[in-house]
């Protein structure tokens, strides 16, 4: 409380760096325990000058709050710089930029939030609800703003396991961020003595119900049974520096068909749909008529493929071309029968935000295979067989609660193919998983998650993980599938929960600071 300066600053960056042993692959979510209540601590000292106006008082708040975001956002996603080191020799000059300067960025929410909390400050547990209802606040921006990046939002330190994932289907991710924030921050109390009995009771209340709730859900029977799939995942492990070199292109295409026709093992039986990683195909699908063909030569009657791929809208090298992330539905003729392009881009890797600008000062995407890609403007369910439906998602459109509904159906299944060799050995993937994991959940739908060099696998509605390739292994996964009609969770029942949720944290907040 009483640090100032340089230590205060490096008090809160230790904080926040700490926070992210909660994350996966470590999980160790008792460290937060300890990471926030030294924030709580560290906002108690952080008072300015009465003469400043309100933004003078506010800055001591929001420095401290950018501090410990920093420090967060540092150590969790300072495994973006892999990416840059694929082609090093266009995108390594860029490294400082994304191991510290999107985390900068990103720590200003995180600023805010500990600002408006200030505002509100008192003695009492009261406090501790403001900064929960404030991260709140801040984290559900963080779906939207600039185009929305809410990776490793600070509700997943609270649901490491899927026990304690299952109040994500009543309150979403948003109420995960307030859960954890209120749970988490409590022991603060202890250094100030104020309110620590009602709010410590309240604190363990929601925790035990937290967990309670997910022993209780976890033991559910599941709904009826409407269909039965069998499915394969093709994880081909594709090293990304070769994956678009002409003379790589077809061994690739090879390897992929070898790991479509393996034969079942014993006691399996034959896939129905096979589905291939995000851009599998090393090609333009559409102007390789041979491919499709040996496509059609490999599937057995009534199997259906499911790639990734880069969809072009014109001729291959005119500059009007307009070039999509997709997934094509492929029949046993090798007909491309439906398709979905992705309609979230990533800032930089996909797509450059004021591309007129910044193209200028010689900036590009990382991905330059085609030259960057357009965002779609609309999805569409896949259509599999026996009248199925998948709700596509391509990449980290699994880490964005509000695309889990295409034009208001969730579809019977979530279908994420994603590429993350981008991102090496790194906590990269494992943060992936663990979102795709928590969309699941939220929706009560079963998730196939097919992975270019892992981690491939089918996640139950409940978050298990059922078959799973490791990172940075070959294979496939033969799994059945059950298709239930019931026990779907929408998107607005979700945010409606939350709301109200947040409405209490800042009930409990502004009674504390101004109700005496």
């Amino acid at each position: 409380m009483l640090s100032w300066g340089w230590r205060r600053a490096f008090i809160a960056f230790a904080a926040g760096l700490m926070a992210d042993l909660a994350l996966p692959p470590v999980n160790f979510f008792p460290v937060m325990f300890i990471s926030l209540p030294v924030l709580v601590w560290l906002i108690d000292g952080a008072s300015g000058s009465a003469n400043a106006g309100v933004l003078g008082r506010m800055r001591p708040a929001f420095v401290t709050g950018w501090w410990f975001g920093f420090g967060y956002f540092t150590g969790g996603l300072f495994w973006l710089g892999n990416a840059l080191l694929v082609e090093a020799e266009q995108f390594a000059w860029a490294l400082p930029l994304a191991v510290f300067g999107l985390p900068a960025f990103l720590a200003l929410f995180y600023g805010v939030a500990v600002a408006i909390a200030r505002l509100f400050w008192s003695d009492g547990f009261g406090r501790i609800a403001m900064l929960a209802a404030a991260f709140g606040l801040v984290e559900f921006a963080r779906q939207f703003l600039l185009t929305g990046f809410p990776w490793n939002a600070i509700g997943y330190t609270i649901a490491p396991v899927p026990v304690m994932m299952q109040t994500a289907a009543f309150f979403g991710l948003g109420g995960l961020n307030l859960l954890a924030v209120f749970v988490f921050a409590m022991p603060a109390l202890i250094g100030t003595r104020r309110g620590w009995l009602p709010g410590g009771i309240l604190a363990a209340v929601l925790f035990a119900l937290h967990v309670g709730y997910g022993f209780y859900s976890m033991q559910q029977p599941q709904p009826e049974p409407s269909g039965i799939l069998m499915v394969r995942l093709v994880q081909p492990n594709i090293d990304q520096s070769v994956k678009w070199q002409p003379g790589d292109r077809e061994t690739i295409f090879q390897d992929l068909l070898e790991l479509t026709a393996r034969p079942p093992t014993d006691g399996e039986m034959r896939p129905d749909v096979i589905i291939w990683p995000e851009t599998a195909i090393p090609f333009l699908l559409t102007e390789n008529p041979a491919a499709l063909s040996q496509i059609a030569d490999t599937l057995q009657i009534g199997q259906t493929l499911i790639s990734g791929a880069v969809r072009a809208e014109g001729e291959q090298g005119d500059p009007q071309t307009r070039y999509y992330n997709a997934i094509y539905v492929i029949d046993d003729e090798g007909e491309i029968v439906a398709a979905s392009d992705k309609s979230h881009l990533v800032p930089f890797g996909e797509y450059l935000p004021l591309e007129n600008l910044l193209a200028r000062l010689g900036l590009k995407t990382v991905a330059q295979s085609f030259g960057g890609f357009s965002a779609a403007n609309n999805r569409t369910l896949l259509p599999l067989p026996n009248g199925i439906k998948a709700l596509p998602l391509i990449c980290y459109e699994a880490i964005f609660p509000a695309m889990m509904e295409v034009a208001g159906e969730q579809g019977d299944l979530l279908l994420n193919v994603t590429n993350d060799d981008w991102f090496g050995n790194s906590p990269g993937p494992y943060q992936h998983l663990r979102q795709a994991q928590l969309r699941a959940v939220e929706t009560r739908l079963p998730l196939l998650r097919a992975a270019n060099s892992g981690i491939s696998t089918v996640i139950a509605p409940n978050g298990e993980l059922n078959h799973l390739l490791p990172l940075g292994e070959k294979g496939i996964i033969n799994a059945r599938l059950t298709i239930s009609t019931g026990g779907k969770a929408t998107y607005e029942k979700r945010e409606l929960n939350f709301w109200l949720f947040f409405a209490i944290m800042v009930s409990m907040g502004i009674f504390s600071r101004f109700g005496k």
